[in-house]
C-alpha cells in the first residue's frame, strides 16, 4: 500500500470526525496536526473514534486486520499518535509487512 493512499485514508477519517464537531472545536487537518498529548487538536474520545474507524476501514475495505493500540504501537519510542505524519508512517509500516 502506498503512503499517499494511506494519507488520503487518514485525512478522510479525520475530516469525517471534523464534520461532526461543533464549529469551535473544528481543526485543520495537516501532516503535522497533533493527535494526542499537549497541543492536541482532538480530545481522547475523538482519537479513540478515529482509531476504531481506521481499523474498521482497513478491515472492511482492504481486508487487513490491524491494531493501532497493540503493544507494538504503544511501546514505540515515537508514538503513532503524536501527529498525522507519525500515524501514516505507522500504518504504512504495518500494512506493508
Amino acid at each position: 500500500m502506498e503512503r499517499s493512499e494511506i494519507f488520503e485514508i487518514v485525512f478522510s477519517q479525520l475530516n469525517v470526525l471534523n464534520d461532526t464537531l461543533p464549529e469551535d472545536q473544528k481543526f485543520t487537518v495537516r501532516n503535522d496536526t497533533i493527535l494526542f498529548g499537549r497541543g492536541s487538536s482532538i480530545d481522547s474520545m475523538s482519537l479513540v473514534s478515529v482509531i476504531v474507524d481506521l481499523e474498521d476501514y482497513f478491515f472492511d475495505e482492504k481486508g487487513l486486520e490491524i491494531s493501532l493500540t497493540d503493544d507494538k504501537a504503544m511501546t514505540r519510542e515515537i508514538s503513532p499518535f503524536d501527529n498525522v505524519n507519525n500515524l501514516v508512517d505507522y500504518l504504512y509500516e504495518i500494512t506493508n509487512q
